[in-house]
């Protein structure tokens, strides 16, 4: 049996090239192309497909706005994105919409077709290139709800403050404490986050997306 796929994407050059690399592949069988998304909702209710290749930018409705209606319309269609977004945004972003993979427009042929057939079994699929900077955004987001649940909101303003390079005396004129108490907060501040002078702490206030 033949995957049926359709392809949503304004670009008649990305419509040729997925064309050219369908049309001889026995597995697989193109039944429609749109350009947007009152096509594609007049196509797929006429000629419904297995996997929907969708496009992010699309005039009208965008990809993430179509694959969240499809999702609903259509839970056995699986939806592969193609896109030349590689933001980490975009990729959760999408996935969250209802999409079941997400390749980019540069990607070669084989790639294209492994996902296709990925996907059409029932598994994700997230291009190689861009796994590991998800992976990095998902540490990193770790990291901050770490630090959150370690950092009081008292500690969390005199980092901030430190960040703005005021010395301990203004901070404490500034948030009508002593400096002795300023004082402790920079010691802890040193201790939680693990850093030994002032520069690695404002670096690291950085890094948390406090300063």
């Amino acid at each position: 049996m033949k995957i049926k796929i359709a392809i949503a994407d304004d670009h008649p050059l990305i419509i040729k090239g997925l064309q050219y690399i369908l049309a001889n592949k026995s597995n697989m069988q193109l039944t429609g192309c749109y350009t947007n998304g009152s096509e594609l909702f007049r196509g797929l209710a006429s000629a419904p497909v297995d996997v929907l290749i969708l496009d992010i930018h699309m005039p009208g409705q965008s990809g993430d706005e179509l694959a969240e209606i499809l999702s609903g319309m259509y839970p056995d269609m699986k939806m592969l994105a193609l896109t030349n977004e590689d933001s980490v945004y975009h990729i959760k972003n999408m996935f969250r919409k209802g999409v079941h993979g997400y390749i980019l427009k540069t990607t070669k042929e084989e790639i294209l077709l492994d996902a296709i057939s990925t996907v059409y079994s029932g598994e994700q699929y997230l291009e190689t290139a861009l796994k590991e900077r998800v992976i990095q955004d998902t540490l990193s987001a770790q990291k901050q709800t770490s630090a959150d649940s370690l950092l009081s909101s008292r500690e969390k303003e005199v980092l901030r403050l430190i960040g703005m390079d005021l010395t301990s005396q203004q901070i404490a004129d500034k948030i009508f404490v002593s400096k002795r108490t300023v004082d402790y907060y920079r010691l802890c501040l040193l201790t939680k986050l693990g850093v030994k002078n002032v520069g690695a702490l404002v670096k690291k206030g950085i890094q948390l997306g406090y300063i």
